[in-house]
């Protein structure tokens, strides 16, 4: 048959989809390859549609176009697809990867054993899939559980996509909503805003613009005011000053009289507060000085949870604070003497007072940077208190931040997530009612703990517990709302212990120099030694940073310093976008150092490829699978049918991921600052250029440096760390908890 001519005239095409070559989950954009009713040779079509599978069975109407590459193609103004009546059509689609459970190999023997009926038996007699060669009781319920979830979700799916919602975000708001989700969306779609992870006000004002919500009604001023004050929660601020929160409703919903009275429906109906004491939310500058002073402004708004959250832990640190410490009797200098032979480590007097001071306080801070001896002073503090038979324990707020604090100290350190038992879904096992069970309580990298997780820890402290924080409050504030360490600091109201001396073996390490220069606003000195631990090479744009960077992790540094680029290596970058953020660097370092090869399988979901050999990070706790925020592993294997992906995190522990759950990971060849906290890295890389602007400042760049434990290599531009430098955008954050302390 010859092949279709080319015209503007439309038509309508039916046929069967052959295979998917590309599909864009976020917009639908699809590129097929079908075959036409009639003809039995394959050809392209171009369309939209929510979700494609081969298999299936579509109707388009288009024109075809002429296209040099590929010859003629198909383009689909509207794009219908159903599932399959063919047998060919039917194994196709089954063998897709949408059943889990079902490959191409066992999509063969079910339809050679039921034909068309296959669907109706997976459906209603799934007991029968036993007869079917390899399929067992537990992968035949693996396949029934799978078909139900996409035959619900397929309506629902459409549904969203018809309004702008991308696939994988449908897929969350089905496992949310369940067989209710278009109602509750006709209803009142701003819960999405609220619920769903992803979906933010915009998209969610965009569905109620295209379902016929008024721009002036109510609920869409409400859900605009609450997203103002998330945003701002998102950025770090407990709470935010109501004139700025009113200008920013303003530019946001495109109305100006409404908002004061939805502001006050909000605060009658419990979902904001007000806070009219100017003198309680303070913005965090000048935090070493304790300088932050009163505020200009009158009221500040606050969500309710993280108000409860500051008041929470003010009451807490209150009660702590106005005990002794009760540690056994004890001969303090005998204990001292006892404790540097034990260690071999001569304590200086700095250090020895610090340890004194633990054993007098029922709450203490001791802060510092990088090589003024923390380690050796909490590990001396616990030996002392391990022999009186006090009951340690020891948390970090992430899994390798744990992890370090265990190798440091010898015992055994958890997330503070594990230790209060996180359950998920804002429960925890571990609280006022139902306390921890310990003496004293260690909590190391507190600059990372945000206003409601230490508010939750703080009140789960049993009665008579002591508390020690350690951290260096000089790095970025947490992620999550609040700046606990610094408020806490800066109060003057909660007992420190600030370390500053730079012990001799620390002070030959440029990389700890050169962090404690950046710290006191001072450029550190760039002039490269052979010896050196400490690099800064010079590029300016931001193409060459990025080929430089590239060219050191991949062959240079491993070359010279007899380093794994993958293990060992790690690049950190101020921001996600932009081409020297995580993803672009991440897709050029996995084709440099993991590149293709017909031995290695991959997948390809949510937008990312992910192939054997690959280092991924984790980027939400997941409670099932025991892999939390920030773990960091690499692919192993990769099964083909049905697809697998299985990723060893340690020495020791595989955890394996279905298709669909791969959107809780990311490539980790590159990292965001922000994700590196509480780790450390033999070799970092860290690109400095003008295109972070935005977010180049003081604690960004001193907590990339820090995470370096052997070597540290800046690649770009004197002026951009010149700038960070000299700036110091992570503290102004507006909470209370200092005002609360006072």
């Amino acid at each position: 048959m010859p092949p279709p001519r080319t015209t503007t005239k439309p038509e309508v095409l039916r046929g069967l989809v052959d295979r998917v070559v590309f599909h864009n989950e976020d917009n639908g954009y699809c590129i097929l390859k079908i075959v036409p009713e009639g003809r039995h040779d394959v050809v392209s079509l171009i369309g939209k549609a929510p979700r494609v599978v081969a298999g299936e069975e579509f109707e388009a109407k288009g024109t075809w176009e002429p296209n040099r590459d590929f010859g003629p193609q198909f383009k689909a103004d509207a794009l219908k697809l159903r599932r399959p009546d063919s047998l060919a059509g039917i194994e196709r689609y089954l063998g897709s990867g949408l059943i889990e459970g079902i490959g191409p190999k066992y999509a063969k023997r079910m339809v050679e054993k039921f034909g068309p009926k296959i669907f109706d038996i997976i459906e209603n007699e799934s007991k029968k899939l036993e007869e079917v060669e390899g399929v067992g009781k537990k992968r035949r319920t693996e396949i029934r559980e799978s078909w139900i979830k996409q035959k619900s979700i397929h309506g629902i799916m459409l549904f969203l996509h018809q309004h702008g919602i991308s696939s994988s975000r449908a897929l969350r708001i089905y496992k949310t909503y369940g067989e209710e989700a278009q109602a509750v969306l006709k209803e009142n779609p701003y819960r999405l805003a609220q619920d769903i992870r992803g979906v933010g006000f915009k998209t969610a004002d965009d569905i109620a613009y295209q379902l016929g919500v008024a721009e002036d009604a109510p609920e869409r001023i409400k859900a605009g005011i609450l997203h103002v004050l998330e945003t701002a929660a998102g950025n770090g601020h407990c709470c935010f000053p109501e004139s700025e929160a009113v200008k920013k409703a303003v530019e946001l919903l495109g109305v100006e009289t409404l908002i004061a009275p939805q502001i006050e429906a909000l605060i009658a109906a419990d979902q904001i507060e007000r806070v009219s004491d100017a003198g309680t939310p303070a913005r965090n500058e000048g935090v070493e000085a304790g300088t932050a002073g009163k505020s200009d402004h009158t009221t500040f708004l606050y969500l309710p949870h993280l108000r409860a959250a500051e008041q929470s832990i003010a009451a807490s640190v209150k009660k702590l604070t106005a005990a002794p410490a009760a540690y056994p009797p004890m001969d303090e200098e005998a204990a001292l003497g006892w404790v540097m032979k034990k260690t071999g480590k001569e304590l200086a007097e700095s250090q020895q007072r610090a340890v004194r001071e633990a054993l007098h306080q029922r709450l203490l801070i001791i802060t510092g940077g990088p090589g003024v001896g923390k380690t050796t002073i909490l590990r001396s503090i616990l030996l002392i208190l391990q022999s009186k038979q006090v009951k340690l324990v020891l948390a970090a707020p992430t899994g390798r931040a744990a992890k370090r604090l265990a190798e440091s100290t010898g015992m055994e350190a958890k997330t503070l997530h594990r230790l209060l038992e996180y359950q998920g879904d804002g429960r925890w096992g571990r609280h006022r009612g139902k306390p921890l069970s310990g003496d004293l309580f260690v909590v190391d990298e507190a600059s990372m703990i945000d206003a409601p997780l230490m508010a939750q820890f703080l009140a789960a402290l049993p009665d008579g517990a002591h508390l020690l924080i350690v951290g260096d409050a000089d790095q970025l504030p947490s992620v999550g709302p609040g700046m606990v360490l610094h408020d806490l600091i800066a109060s003057e109201k909660v007992p420190s212990v600030k370390l500053t001396e730079i012990f001799r073996q620390a002070a030959s390490s440029r990389i700890i120099t050169s962090a404690h220069a950046i710290n006191r606003g001072q450029m550190p000195d760039l002039k490269t030694s052979r010896t050196s631990d400490f690099f800064f090479l010079k590029a300016a744009e931001p193409e060459e940073i990025k080929h430089t960077l590239v060219e050191l992790a991949h062959t240079r540094l491993a070359a010279k310093y007899g380093l794994d680029p993958i293990r060992d290596i790690q690049v950190l970058t101020p921001m996600n976008r932009n081409l020297l953020g995580t993803i672009s660097l991440n897709q050029s370092l996995q084709l440099a150092l993991n590149p293709p090869n017909e031995l290695k399988f991959e997948i390809e979901r949510f937008g990312v490829t992910f192939r054997v050999g690959d280092k991924v990070i984790q980027t939400q706790n997941n409670y099932d699978k025991e892999v939390f925020n920030g773990d960091i592993g690499h692919i192993i294997t990769i099964d083909a049918d049905p697809v697998k992906v299985h990723i060893r995190y340690d020495a020791d522990r595989i955890v394996a991921y279905e298709p669909g759950e791969l959107d809780e990971l990311q490539l980790a060849y590159a990292l965001s600052i922000h994700k590196s906290q509480g780790s450390e890295f033999p070799c970092v890389i860290i690109p400095v250029s003008t295109q972070h602007y935005v977010l180049l400042e003081r604690s960004l760049i001193y907590t990339a440096i820090t995470r370096a434990k052997k070597l540290c290599v800046l690649v770009g531009d004197e002026r951009a760390l010149s700038l960070a430098v000299g700036r110091q955008e992570s503290r102004k954050r507006w909470t209370g908890l200092r005002g609360m302390l006072g």
